[in-house]
């Protein structure tokens, strides 16, 4: 049982011939579609974040948290957003032709217990979210139909939200007839939203003030209002991870993958940036309408016609993050259920579409049932938690895999055909034989790589970045901090040190930031100063453990993109996600907390 639960599994036991064919049951070998070119996974990635990040969560910031000071919080969030996404983007490499985003990551890493926790936790995640998306559309149109909906309806509430389930089970439809429907409609989809933002931008530059910004009103309540607008700004950029579920049905997911979630977030952030300027000069930040910002400053200047054509983007962007809640969900369910952890009939692929049609009909039943019985307000308190821990997964991945032996990396094999595996097999090939498809091979170097004695390629190349920086400097904290040589190779002895002090960050991190939000911030007294002083020294063991992890030998494997700065850019990853995460109310921790045992029963 407990080698089961560790195992892991290397790329070729997931993908069983190049063309990534997917083995059912009547004997058919029928794959997923390879399709999608970079501009289609940026264009996913765009649209599954900006919807509500523009035309919701700007407005909700700007009023009740940071005033104009938004500007600074989407900043600061599309940052900590970068930290996740540079991980994502090193896992896109080095699992490239795979469906499952973050739990086949896991699985390839940390093994089949953790990656099943992560992939059910996603599944709800997406339910949630893809249910939500639904309503809030249900929402828009009732309210332009000045809730002529609802009366004809006769439905005395809002709910159940019949109108809701009608749009899912129809974006259903939609992305079971395939994913070259799927994309061209959001590609459609996207450019009524760029048209949109655009049209805001020009038109809005009619009817700017300045004096909204001067006065002390730029951040009206202070740097507290603008980190703590920051925290909420971040689930503005929550969605990128719907490009890691593409990796069979990317042309080249090798360069796509990297490029396309980088490509999206700095996307996203030039959208709400710019929109958040021409809000906030627009309208005083305390007379911003909370439910639709962007609709409601061109009405207040009697510019009618431009309220009607943001209008026309808001439900395009609505749209459209309905569906990049939707499409991952069914290639997570697959991709599980190709392994066995969910049922078999799940992993069904038709042939006429090449689309997971079985987990589509499925996952988007169950989430036009909870768009249908469950209110937006109380879907939107129980998101986010399931993909945060997944970025926090994919940050730790991360940290393993560099430090890491190459002959280590895929050390634990796995058959997929043999369900009672009581032993893991070691295998003598190199990790980058193994974590990459052998037509891929060849652009990658095995064993030694060129140039890897030479002091500027140390540390994945961000050493000389570092000696650009600290100049004559650099050597010196080298050798303070006990720094290896740069012909120092890691070692299975090595890598069990990065390891342990890799999962001690985990855990300090959650106990650090738990103690600061539960005993700093809400204590009294000489609570709240116990408090502080464990908090101390807690900040300080993890300094201890980064110190401890960089005196580690790297791999020396190339891959075409890696993340900078490791372990510091996955370690401030953990940081930021495991805050978000504390920061949750308790009612996403007690469904989190329900879903996770229903999860582990089935799995055992």
């Amino acid at each position: 049982m407990y080698s089961r639960l560790l195992r892991t599994k290397p790329v070729g036991s997931m993908a069983h011939s190049s063309d990534d064919l997917t083995e059912l049951a009547e004997g058919s070998a029928v794959g997923l579609a390879k399709v999608l070119t970079t501009v289609d996974l940026v264009s996913l990635g765009v649209g599954s974040c900006v919807g509500t990040g523009m035309y919701v969560v700007a407005g909700l910031v700007a009023k009740a948290m940071a005033g104009p000071g938004v500007i600074l919080s989407f900043i600061i969030a599309a940052v900590a957003s970068i930290l996740s996404g540079v991980c994502y983007a090193e896992f896109g490499v080095r699992v490239p032709k795979t469906t499952g985003s973050a739990y086949t990551y896991s699985y390839v890493t940390v093994g089949e217990f953790v990656a099943f926790f992560i992939g059910w936790n996603l599944i709800l995640e997406y339910l949630i979210g893809t249910a939500a998306g639904a309503s809030a559309l249900s929402n828009m149109f009732d309210s332009l139909a000045n809730h002529s909906i609802t009366l004809k309806l006769w439905v005395k509430d809002t709910y159940p939200d019949l109108l809701a389930l009608f749009i899912a089970l129809l974006v259903t439809v939609i992305i079971a007839l395939g994913v070259r429907n799927t994309v061209g409609f959001n590609n459609v989809l996207n450019m009524v939203n760029l048209v949109v933002w655009v049209f805001i931008i020009i038109a809005g530059l009619f009817f700017v003030s300045v004096n909204n910004w001067e006065g002390g009103r730029f951040m009206p309540y202070g740097w507290s209002g603008v980190m703590q607008g920051a925290a909420t700004c971040f689930y503005a950029f929550i969605g990128f991870d719907i490009i890691a579920t593409t990796g069979e049905e990317a042309k080249n997911p090798n360069t796509s993958i990297p490029y396309a979630i980088t490509a999206s977030l700095v996307t996203c952030l030039t959208a709400y940036v710019s929109v958040s300027v021409i809000l906030t000069l627009m309208v005083p930040y305390n007379l911003i309408d909370g439910s639709a910002p962007l609709m409601e400053m061109f009405a207040v200047h009697g510019f009618l016609w431009g309220k009607y054509t943001v209008a026309v983007g808001s439900i395009a962007g609505l749209t459209v993050s309905l569906l990049g809640s939707l499409f991952p969900m069914p290639r997570v369910i697959y991709a599980m259920a190709r392994d066995g952890l969910l049922f078999r009939f799940l992993s069904h692929v038709t042939a006429l579409t090449h689309t997971p049609t079985v987990a589509c009909v499925v996952s988007g039943s169950l989430a036009a049932v909870l768009a249908l019985l469950v209110s937006l307000r109380d879907l939107i308190e129980m998101m986010s938690i399931g993909t945060l821990l997944a970025y926090t997964l994919v940050s730790v991945c991360v940290l393993l895999l560099r430090y890491q032996p190459d002959d280590q990396t895929d050390t634990h094999q796995f058959d997929s055909e043999h369900q009672d595996m009581d032993c893991l097999k070691h295998e003598d090939a190199k990790d980058n034989q193994i974590l990459t498809d052998n037509d891929e091979s060849s652009s990658y170097h095995a064993g030694r790589t060129e140039g890897e004695g030479d002091d500027s390629d140390f540390h994945a190349g961000h050493a000389s970045l570092l000696k650009r920086l600290l100049g004559g400097h650099y050597y010196t904290l080298r050798l303070r901090l006990g720094m290896p040589d740069a012909s120092a190779r890691p070692t299975p002895a090595t890598g069990r040190i990065v390891t342990r002090c890799t999962l001690l960050l985990f855990f300090v991190s959650f106990l650090l930031w738990s103690t600061i939000i539960f005993g700093v911030e809400q204590g009294t007294g000489v609570g709240a100063v116990f408090s502080g002083l464990m908090a101390t020294m807690m900040a300080g063991s993890l300094a201890k453990l980064l110190i401890m992890i960089i005196q580690q030998p790297e791999s020396t494997r190339s891959l075409p993109y890696m993340a900078p700065c490791v372990p510091f850019v996955p370690a401030a990853a953990i940081l930021v996600n495991s805050y978000l995460m504390l920061k949750l109310s308790p009612l996403t921790w007690a469904r989190f907390t329900i879903w996770c045992l229903i999860g582990e029963l089935k799995h055992s």
